[in-house]
């Protein structure tokens, strides 16, 4: 069963042009900036045939993709692609504090520790097992052969490892800019990155 996935980020939120810790907890709007960057995205890519978009359950995905669904394209929320939850630490301004525990454990995470999170949030690897479920589901619909798939910077990065038979520990190694997409086939249960990080569409809008 051959697939092809056109895998986004989500636009930028006033979250993200803040530097406001935003996860999974954390059910922001697009501003207006994220907005232009999803229709940039719609207007580059309407005329290609996605049998199917999915999108996390956060709305800023959605609003990201709002396009495709608006012009009828079959539309379904996964949890599993929901943004990894940072825990204690989701809607705190990025201040001193917050760069020095997320750099210590970012360096952790780099390390292998990838069973380690902050507090009363999510570990990478836990991330990765919703990650494959939902995996599971969008590649389990035989006849969907070519889908939209919309979701957050740091699942993103966790899935991309998983893509490419990668050691989450090498998840930043991995561009992710808002609205940037990754072009993966799926052949003989292979899958294989086709384009990078591509924010083509912003520079022509």
């Amino acid at each position: 069963m051959d697939k092809e996935l056109y895998i986004i980020r989500h636009g930028e939120t006033d979250y993200n042009k803040l530097g406001i810790v935003q996860g999974r907890g954390v059910n922001t709007d697009l501003n207006e900036l994220g907005r232009k960057q999803g229709d940039a995205f719609y207007q580059y890519y309407k005329n290609v045939s996605f049998d199917k978009v999915y999108t996390s359950a956060l709305k800023r995905t959605h609003q990201t993709v709002k396009g495709f669904i608006e012009q009828g394209t079959p539309w379904e929320q996964l949890p599993g692609l929901d943004e990894l939850s940072f825990g204690i630490w989701e809607g705190k301004e990025s201040k001193e504090d917050w760069v020095s525990a997320f750099r210590d454990m970012n360096n952790c995470w780099q390390s292998g520790q990838c069973d380690l999170s902050f507090e009363k949030g999510e570990s990478p690897n836990q991330v990765s097992r919703r990650l494959q479920e939902a995996l599971d589901v969008i590649l389990s619909r035989s006849d969907e052969k070519r889908v939209l798939v919309c979701m957050h910077g740091r699942s993103l990065l966790v899935l991309l490892c998983m893509l490419t038979q990668s050691p989450i520990s090498c998840m930043t190694n991995f561009g992710h800019s808002n609205t940037c997409l990754y072009r993966v086939s799926y052949v003989n249960g292979r899958f294989n990155v086709l384009e990078a990080n591509d924010v083509r569409h912003l520079v022509s809008s």
